[in-house]
């Protein structure tokens, strides 16, 4: 067996050892240095012209676990028992001429202001026309909510590459969420709300039932 070979078991393997993990083992920790590992595979993340509308907030303290929890249906267990809680933010203001995109263009990107000129109509044609981004605030946020799911699964796979567990979050209420959060000052005035949340850890016990999928012929299409 090759080394690509090798590796390409050690993926699938990792693959069929993630579960969505609704109980951790609340006494087992995930050290600092494999966290920041998992948060590093979101932070480089790919996302659409590269706009990075996201932010992940790490959530500890069991106080603001609890208030979450008890608008988080989906979370009750994970928001109790898990290492690590996230809770991920996209940005509302991910418009191609926002003073956001500006300024990541310029001193994240390093574009020079030449090339920021040039982009501007192109990427205005893309989310107008293209993505039809502008017909409401909503759909603005749906398509950076979109991109904030690739370092979602991303920082899952990552996890599970190394024996870590998660569990991917969407049963909450999302108005109650962004309440508590702009309580916090964490919604930047408006400029995130919340997308997902993800809560990292050991699991308290393996899966009872094996994991199933639709077979590879009834979810891929050739088009040769």
């Amino acid at each position: 067996m090759t080394n690509q070979d090798t590796k390409k078991q050690e993926i699938l393997s990792a693959f069929n050892f993630r579960h969505a993990t609704k109980i951790f083992n609340p006494t087992k920790k995930i050290s600092n240095v494999d966290f920041t590992f998992i948060l590093e595979t979101g932070r480089l993340s790919p996302s659409s012209v590269g706009y990075e509308p996201w932010k992940f907030l790490v959530v500890q303290n069991k106080e603001f676990r609890e208030k979450l929890r008890e608008v988080s249906w989906g979370a009750q267990g994970q928001l109790q028992t898990a290492s690590h809680f996230v809770v991920i933010l996209a940005r509302t203001d991910a418009r191609y001429d926002s003073e956001y995109v500006q300024q990541l263009q310029k001193r994240v990107k390093n574009m020079p202001e030449d090339l920021l000129e040039t982009l501007k109509p192109r990427y205005k044609i893309f989310q107008e026309e293209d993505q039809r981004l502008f017909e409401s605030n909503r759909a603005l946020f749906d398509w950076a909510s979109k991109q904030t799911y690739i370092a979602l699964g991303n920082m899952m796979t990552a996890a599970a590459q190394i024996g870590i567990d998660s569990c991917p979050i969407e049963g909450f209420n999302k108005d109650k969420v962004n309440k508590i959060l702009e309580s916090e000052g964490l919604l930047e005035d408006g400029k995130l709300a919340v997308s997902a949340m993800v809560a990292f850890g050991y699991r308290a016990e393996d899966p009872t039932r094996p994991k199933t999928r639709r077979a590879m012929e009834d979810v891929v299409q050739w088009i040769n």
